[in-house]
C-alpha cells in the first residue's frame, strides 16, 4: 500500500496532480484544504468569527465531514460553497489555530489508517501529518502562473456560488502574495519543504508529465 504526501503553495497545481496520480495508483485522494475551507463556512454561517480559537475548535470537533469527489458538511454538499469569496476571506486564519490543527490532523491520519493508502495534499502533510509517507512532495510553481491559473479557475468555474466573481491576475497576484506570507511565517505547522521531499516545479508542465515523474519515484 502506498502514501503520497503533496504539500506546496495555492495554485502550484496539488489537487489536479493528486487526482491524477492517486487514478494512477487506484487510490483515494485527501483534499485537506477543502476540509479546513469546511470549517471556514461552517464557522461564517454560525457568525463565529475566524479569530475565536476556542469556539472554532469545539465546531471542529463536532461538525460532520465527508471528503472526496464531494465535499459533505453535516449531510449538505458544499463543494461549491467552500470555494467562495467569503471562505477564501477567513480560512488561512481559521486553518492557523493549533486546536483546530490538531482536530483535524487527527481526521486526516485517521482517514489514511482506515485506508492505508492514499494521495493527500495540503500544506503540512509531508512535515507534519504523514512524515512517514512514501513520498513526499513539494509542488510548486512560478508565482505568475499561480496566478494565471487561480484567475482561469475563478473565471471558468460555473459552479461558483452566486455573489463572487473571478479576480484579474494582478488581484489574485497579490492575494498569493499575502497567503504564502501567512503560510510560511505562522508558527504551527508552517509551509515549509519537508525533510526528504521531492521538490517538484510544475511551471511550464502538463500534467502527465509530473505524475509520470512522480510514478516514478514510487
Amino acid at each position: 500500500m502506498t502514501v503520497v504526501a503533496i504539500d506546496g503553495p495555492g495554485g502550484a497545481g496539488k489537487s489536479t496532480v493528486a487526482r491524477a496520480l492517486a487514478e494512477r495508483l487506484g487510490v483515494e485522494r485527501l483534499d485537506t484544504g477543502a476540509m479546513y475551507r469546511a470549517l471556514a463556512l461552517a464557522a461564517l454561517r454560525r457568525s463565529i468569527p475566524a479569530d475565536d480559537e476556542a469556539r472554532l475548535a469545539v465546531l471542529a470537533r463536532s461538525m460532520r465531514l465527508q471528503v472526496g469527489d464531494r465535499v459533505v458538511l453535516d449531510d449538505e454538499d458544499v463543494s461549491a460553497a467552500i470555494r467562495g469569496e467569503d471562505v477564501d476571506a477567513v480560512v488561512s486564519v481559521v486553518a492557523a489555530h493549533p486546536l483546530v490543527r490538531e482536530e483535524l490532523v487527527a481526521r486526516q491520519r485517521a482517514w489514511v489508517a482506515e485506508r492505508g493508502s492514499g494521495v493527500v495534499e495540503g500544506r503540512d502533510i509531508a512535515s507534519v501529518v504523514l512524515p512517514c509517507a512514501d513520498l513526499k512532495v513539494y509542488l510548486t510553481a512560478d508565482p505568475a502562473e499561480r496566478a494565471r491559473r487561480r484567475a482561469t479557475d475563478c473565471r471558468a468555474a460555473a459552479a461558483r456560488p452566486a455573489g463572487t466573481r473571478g479576480a484579474d491576475v494582478g488581484e489574485v497576484l497579490e492575494a498569493i502574495g499575502r497567503r504564502d506570507a501567512f503560510d510560511t511565517g505562522r508558527s504551527v505547522s508552517p509551509l515549509v519543504v519537508a525533510d526528504g521531499a521531492v521538490v517538484v516545479d510544475s511551471t511550464g508542465r502538463s500534467v502527465d508529465d509530473i505524475v509520470d515523474e512522480l510514478w516514478g519515484l514510487l
